[in-house]
């Protein structure tokens, strides 16, 4: 498994007040299921060996959320996956920015 320990760290921090979060080593990397659904994910991209946020955002907000700093579609398989985006490390270095991505995670979880 491949992923940063200090980007989980971080991820962890803002997702502390969660009742119904568990953590599952997937994909490669480090899947955060809230209420029993994927929500956030890291790892290591592949190509570029840095560190990658993958958070789900649902349909309504991919194409808005599509075109902010550091964000781009996610694709394993040669398919986009809508509704999910990969983040990439310009996208959430900034304290400010990973909480951006996190809220926007949770705010699709709670209609799920």
């Amino acid at each position: 498994m491949a992923f940063s320990e200090f980007l989980a760290d971080r991820v962890r921090l803002r997702l502390k007040h969660i009742k119904i979060l568990e953590e599952k080593k997937m994909m490669g990397g480090l899947i955060f299921m809230v209420n029993e659904k994927m929500c956030v994910g890291i790892d290591i991209d592949k190509k570029t060996k840095l560190d990658r946020l993958m958070v789900r955002v649902g349909k309504l907000a991919y194409e808005e959320l599509l075109n902010k700093a550091g964000s781009r579609k996610m694709d394993f398989t040669g398919k986009p996956m809508r509704g999910f985006l990969f983040i990439d490390p310009d996208g959430f270095d900034m304290e400010e920015d990973l909480d951006f991505w996190i809220e926007r995670a949770l705010e699709f979880n709670e209609l799920l």
